[in-house]
Formats: C-alpha cells, structure tokens, sequence
C-alpha cells in the first residue's frame, strides 16, 4: 500500500479485510453495478492471499494480480490446491 498507510502484518487483520469486501460483495443495494460487486470478490480473494503471506512470514509483491500472488506463493513453497 503507498502513501502514509501501512499494509496490516497480522494475517487476522488481511482476513477481517477479506471477509468485509465479500461481505460487500453480496450488497443488494439497487442500482449497484455488477463490475463493482466482482471487483469486491477480487479483492476479498486478494487480502486472504496476503493473509497467507503474512502469515508464512513471506514478503508480497505488491500486486492486484491473484494469479502473480499464487505463483508467489508457490514459487515458496505453499501448495495451491486444484479448482474445483
């Protein structure tokens, strides 16, 4: 994160973070647009990517791409599981 915030180094605090962009994610509010609401599961997935990080004490790129978060977290070592 730039500028005078500080990424959170508790990975409890990157899963709160998570949680409440899927909770916005699910918002029924008339008049919000679809993109809007996929952009808060992509972020919600890429908090609980860091969370990961955070936790196995392994610097994150600073990235908005989940698939360059996966392969960081690979590349380390943790096993990404298989879709579904």
């Amino acid at each position: 994160m730039k500028g005078n915030k500080r990424s959170p180094d508790n990975p409890a605090e990157w899963i709160a973070r998570a949680k409440s962009s899927l909770t916005i994610s699910s918002t029924k509010t008339p008049g919000v647009l679809y993109e809007d609401l996929c952009f808060q599961v992509q972020q919600a997935a890429e908090k609980a990517l860091k969370a990961v990080f955070v936790s196995r004490k392994i610097p994150y790129p600073y990235t908005h791409d989940i698939n360059a978060l996966l392969s960081g977290l690979e590349q380390q070592g943790v096993a990404i599981p298989e879709p579904l």
